[in-house]
């Protein structure tokens, strides 16, 4: 996704209209409709209301807001910085979510404040896939993936990144107790799903099918693409996620949410970086490798 769709969400969040949003970005209404659009679908929500004369942001869009203006600052100020560093080396990066969420913002300023080789910098959020799919297509040059099966792409090195583990989460308020808790326990719940081409219900599906079950044993399934918006639904007690400890890092130390595992499932999935291989010793890419490994100790748990 590209971060000007993003910052089409903000400003049409600011000024309530379509046609003031593509003024003030200098682009036709039509694009600024379609943006909006690809934005909703990608994100599986409604995210703006269009039902009365000014568009207001539904929940689910503010929360997009909230994060993007958080991208769209470290964007400006990684491009502030190398402004003035001369000749610029370019640098495709892609993610899948958990990653995106949980840690590069973390990894990004660490990038940013030692100053690496001049970059003109670019990344985006994808699935397993089709971020594998765009590495070979040469859309961008290291990625940094989720993965339950050991993986090998030709002309790329992977990386091994700590292994990335998964529970069960969910609000006091529903009463599950802490830690191990029958399957049956968890189908009394609504299930708050992701997509099935993300790794984490990839790995859910698989767990149940062992146990001869499926998503559609919960009590109901709503699917979420968005993981902010998953954990703010499970935070308001609307049901349980499996979903990665990363996310949920803060709320299940600070007590707002319980993880609970289930005996026999499969909890963890690999983490890799995918770089070209003839990349592997630019000046940028080690930089940036550094500050994941700055997060990511290689060799240790997660």
């Amino acid at each position: 996704m590209q971060t000007e769709y993003l910052k089409t969400l903000v400003v049409l969040g600011q000024v309530g209209s379509f046609s003031k949003a593509a003024t003030d970005l200098s682009i036709t209404q039509s694009a600024v409709s379609q943006r909006i659009k690809y934005l909703e679908d990608h994100y599986g929500c409604q995210l703006v209301d269009r039902s009365g004369k000014l568009l207001l942001l539904t929940e689910a869009g503010r929360l997009v807001v909230q994060r993007s203006e958080q991208i769209l600052l470290l964007e400006a100020q990684l491009a502030n910085d190398l402004k003035l560093r001369g000749e610029k080396t370019r640098l495709a990066i892609c993610c899948t979510p958990t990653f995106g969420v949980g840690f590069l913002p973390q990894v990004m300023e660490k990038f940013m404040s030692r100053k690496a080789d001049n970059v003109d910098l670019r990344f985006m959020f994808h699935s397993l896939d089709r971020a594998v799919k765009e590495l070979q297509e040469n859309e961008f040059d290291l990625a940094v993936i989720e993965h339950c099966e050991a993986m090998e792409v030709p002309g790329f090195d992977i990386v091994e990144l700590p292994s990335d583990q998964l529970v069960f989460v969910s609000a006091p308020s529903l009463g599950l107790p802490a830690g191990e808790v029958e399957l049956e326990r968890l189908f009394h719940c609504c299930l708050i799903a992701r997509k099935p081409d993300c790794t984490s219900r990839r790995l859910l599906d698989l767990n149940l099918a062992r146990c001869g079950r499926s998503v559609d044993d919960f009590k109901a399934v709503v699917v979420v693409d968005d993981l902010r918006l998953a954990l703010e639904t499970v935070l308001s007690g609307g049901g349980v996620s499996f979903l990665s400890r990363s996310i949920a890092a803060r709320e299940l130390e600070s007590g707002q949410l319980l993880a609970h595992v289930v005996a026999g499932f499969e909890q963890s999935r690999r983490r890799s970086v995918v770089v070209k291989s003839e990349r592997r010793q630019d000046a940028a890419v080690v930089e940036f490798l550094d500050c994941i490994d700055a997060g990511f100790p290689l060799g240790s748990g997660c």
